[in-house]
């Protein structure tokens, strides 16, 4: 029996696994294939994707998802379930689950800064993913929950939002804002005026008491938001999270994932696993084009002489890759690295799922071999 690799281990125990990097490197087609894998395994898993583009969809073979998980049928003794964030849904429920009466709830709403907090405010999105991942982690209804972020650097918004979260809320004009009493509006005058006053001449009076109102209509709920970022904090950092880089041999892709490798570095987070997808396959080792070469007709118009020049080829952009790359694979070390090769189309239904699950998941020595392109883990 083969011993079990980290991405093996982490889709069998681990509750909850994070994929990062930049666009367009196959980040979401690979979350889906860990919900896949771990559906396979008897598990009970929800893939959520933090990206509004409908890529996880499409991958499972759904025209679109909701915020809520949706199950996904499949030939597996597992759950697989899948969702896509929305910012304001998610939103609207934690207002109506920490608010003390349904007038609240409806101050709030009705509220102009409420909506542009929930339709367009920069960071919005990633702190509604941070609470829709504390929702179902602490429901206990999944073993696994793998989260599919945006682009790297929003990715990295999203693992700072509940410290930002937290800062924010232990503001002191915040504070003050809160506070419902006389004594809290005296506070207001004095400790921001002047920052009140500033806000009032560029945006308007209007604006500075949407803010006012809109900030004590949160009176009572500011310590469950508290208490839910500071419990994220702890979930990504536990033993039970994974963070999976993904990348392609891209240049911009292989900055962007250095960058992040560094980030996590930074909060004392560690990469599980580098996955490298749309790598050029590599058709045979140094020693074997070494044998072709001893054969390789004088004629170069000779087919045999064609076919070892077109492999050649092959291999030598396959090397230029893994050096594109090679700096990433030492950033992340001692983290294994698995190549996923390029495919002849792109994955839009389960069957083409299950090929890349298959790449990633098959036995080391069984299934599609390194030297083909397949899985090549290395430490």
């Amino acid at each position: 029996m083969n011993p079990a690799t980290p991405i093996d281990e982490a889709v069998r125990t681990r509750s909850i696994i994070i994929c990062c990097g930049s666009g367009g490197v196959g980040k979401t087609t690979t979350a889906a294939a860990f919900g896949v894998q771990a559906a396979r395994l008897g598990r009970k898993v929800c893939v959520v994707t933090i990206d509004p583009a409908r890529r996880l969809a499409n991958s499972l073979g759904l025209d679109q998802l909701t915020n809520h998980p949706t199950r996904i049928e499949g030939e597996w003794p597992g759950e697989l379930f899948a969702l896509m964030l929305d910012p304001k849904g998610t939103f609207d429920d934690l207002i109506l689950r920490y608010s003390d009466s349904a007038e609240q709830v409806e101050d709030i709403k009705r509220n102009r800064i409420y909506r542009n907090l929930t339709g367009s405010l920069s960071g919005t999105q990633e702190y509604m993913a941070m609470e829709k991942l504390y929702e179902l982690v602490e429901e206990g209804q999944f073993d696994l929950v793998v989260v599919d972020t945006p682009p790297t650097r929003n990715a990295l918004d999203f693992l700072d939002a509940p410290r930002r979260l937290t800062h924010f809320l232990g503001n002191r004009v915040f504070q003050a804002l809160m506070a419902p009493t006389r004594v809290g509006l005296k506070i207001v005058g004095v400790a921001a005026h002047a920052v009140l006053r500033t806000i009032s001449k560029v945006a308007g009076a209007d604006i500075v008491h949407d803010a006012v109102t809109f900030f004590q209509a949160f009176e009572g709920m500011e310590e469950g938001f508290r208490d839910r970022a500071a419990r994220v904090r702890e979930l990504l950092g536990d033993d039970g999270t994974a963070f999976i880089l993904i990348a392609s041999p891209r240049s911009d892709s292989v900055d962007e994932a250095v960058h992040f490798a560094g980030k996590l570095a930074e909060s004392d987070l560690s990469v599980t696993a580098l996955v490298v997808n749309r790598v050029q396959p590599r058709f045979a080792d140094d020693e074997q084009l070494d044998s072709l070469a001893a054969v390789t007709p004088v004629d170069q118009s000779e087919p045999l002489a064609q076919l070892i020049e077109n492999l050649a080829g092959y291999t030598a952009a396959s090397d230029r890759e893994e050096k594109a790359f090679a700096d990433l694979v030492a950033k992340v070390a001692p983290a294994p690295v698995y190549r996923v090769p390029l495919l002849n189309s792109d994955v839009h239904d389960l069957e083409g799922l299950g090929a890349v699950v298959d790449l990633l998941f098959a036995p080391i020595g069984d299934g599609a071999k390194p030297a083909l392109g397949g899985r090549r883990p290395e430490r």
